[in-house]
């Protein structure tokens, strides 16, 4: 419970970074708009989805009520008002001049409605995804499994150049089960225990389990958000995230092998004593991240084998976790004097998901959905992919996510979804998914960690290895490029 109510504490430092991020979108919006209506907009293709009224003035109203709903979420810290109220309001105002600039330009209105069901439908088998994933994560925060892990870490007398390779390691390969965020939070608490009175050791540590974290989400749809959208779409299936394995390694290992060298060569302090309830195993401990497993390979055969949104999967791994709870909570009642580790209330964990976050995304998801429908997006891709080439603009995508958010980014990309190849929708997916790395604020990892440790790790810390980052970020590229030459086939590139 410690864990996660940390975590929404920190989540809040992420609004007021991001400070940057918003006004450069508000430049890519407003150049979309002014710049490039005319032309860009008659060459491209447009769907049933797409009213085309970008010369509207409610569509201009809309951008500019877009704006506005993220400069409120940049204003969090200081109005304490939660980012998804002003997100969700701004939603339904979209939507609602849509509708109204349909019905004054003769647009069937069922055309809205259609934009809008897409839209939402988008949204909530996320959202139903997230919660379960975010269910699973807090039972086994509960019952001490990453406690364990953390405890184990700190008491087995590592050095410091060791600890920060195997901060570094486990940041990559768990991030892909336990997503990027949960695993640098949880690295990031053993790092500063160990670390303690080693400044420079915690910033290169923290640097290295960002640019981990980030890296091993690339390769698996549960490693982060960009990744699950990218699979729900239908664009990748499961087992060609592995094909970023290689690629996001080199992300990784480039300037992780670059700061080894600037590591402090000396041994932790001895770590402060903790109590046995802290970190010992409760009961059904491993029950439980056996039946998160279960719920994986539920998700993935359905979605592979029946052709089923993952969505559903994931809700019936539910149920495995809320007939195991009921189960050990009989056994434990029956048990004489009850036993160590008290009840496991399903409900309760999903109570403690993080629903500022999840209806956040509901106003960021419709909220770019609603410009899309106006056809703003249809623009952006007919100038950024016709004009520059896929090539050229995947890979700009990777560096826009670290200054704007990932998420919506690959939203955005994801509703334009130009026609491209297998090996374009791979090299989209990475550098979304790594690009972040490339500054502190670039993705919700790096942030939490500059809350975590305020004053070791910062913005300008990060900025010193963003060279190392980005030749990492490069030769990823070139790795994938490379290592799959056959599945970019340089086919024309047209927005639909």
């Amino acid at each position: 419970m410690r864990f996660f109510a940390s975590l929404r504490g920190l989540m809040t430092l992420r609004r007021f970074i991001c400070l940057r991020r918003w006004g450069a979108a508000l430049g890519s919006f407003l150049l979309a708009m002014a710049g490039l209506g005319g032309e860009a907009w008659a060459a491209s293709g447009g769907t049933e989805l797409n009213i085309r009224q970008t010369d509207h003035v409610w569509g201009l109203v809309a951008i500019l009520v877009f704006v506005l709903a993220y400069a409120a979420v940049m204003a969090e810290e200081f109005v304490h008002l939660r980012k998804s109220k002003p997100v969700i309001l701004a939603a339904g105002i979209i939507w609602a001049l849509l509708a109204v600039t349909a019905m004054v330009a003769d647009v069937p209105s069922v055309r809205v409605l259609r934009a809008f069901e897409h839209t939402f439908l988008e949204f909530a088998e996320l959202f139903v995804f997230l919660l379960v994933a975010m269910t699973y994560i807090n039972a086994m925060t509960e019952r001490n499994v990453f406690n364990r892990l953390r405890h184990y870490l700190l008491y087995r007398k590592f050095s410091l150049i060791q600890i920060y390779w195997i901060t570094g390691v486990l940041a990559f390969f768990i991030s892909p089960l336990a997503d990027n965020l949960t695993t640098a939070i949880l690295m990031c608490a053993v790092v500063l225990a160990i670390g303690k009175g080693r400044p420079r050791f915690v910033t290169l540590a923290c640097i290295n389990i960002v640019v981990a974290a980030n890296a091993g989400g690339a390769f698996s749809p549960f490693g982060d958000i960009t990744t699950l959208m990218v699979w729900q779409a239908n664009v990748l299936d499961f087992f060609a995230f592995l094909d970023l394995f290689v690629p996001s390694a080199l992300n990784y290992l480039v300037p992780a092998l670059c700061m080894h060298f600037a590591l402090p060569k000396t041994h932790p302090a001895k770590p402060p004593s903790e109590k046995p309830s802290d970190w010992q195993l409760k009961r059904g401990a491993a029950v439980v991240v056996g039946l998160f497993l279960a719920t994986i390979v539920t998700t993935v055969s359905m979605h592979n084998f029946f052709h089923l949104p993952p969505a559903l999967g994931m809700m019936t791994g539910f149920s495995y976790l809320g007939f195991y709870s009921y189960y050990l909570n009989w056994r434990l009642a029956r048990a004489k004097g009850g036993e160590q580790g008290g009840v496991l209330d399903v409900f309760q964990n999903v109570a403690r998901s993080e629903w500022d976050t999840l209806l956040f995304f509901y106003g960021v998801i419709l909220c770019v959905g609603g410009l899309g429908a106006f056809g703003y997006l249809e623009i952006v891709a007919a100038y950024s992919y016709e004009q520059w080439g896929a090539f050229a603009a995947n890979s700009a995508v990777g560096v826009l996510s670290a200054i704007l958010d990932n998420i919506p980014v690959m939203f955005a990309v994801l509703t334009m979804f130009p026609s491209m190849d297998h090996g374009q929708w791979l090299l989209v997916t990475l550098t979304t998914g790594t690009g972040g790395s490339l500054l502190s604020i670039g993705s919700a990892a790096g942030v939490a960690l500059m809350g975590l440790a305020r004053g070791q790790y910062t913005f300008f810390s990060h900025l010193r290895w963003s060279w190392a980052i980005a030749l990492g970020y490069a030769l990823s590229i070139a790795a994938l490029y490379w290592l799959h030459t056959d599945l970019f086939n340089d086919v024309p590139i047209v927005v639909e």
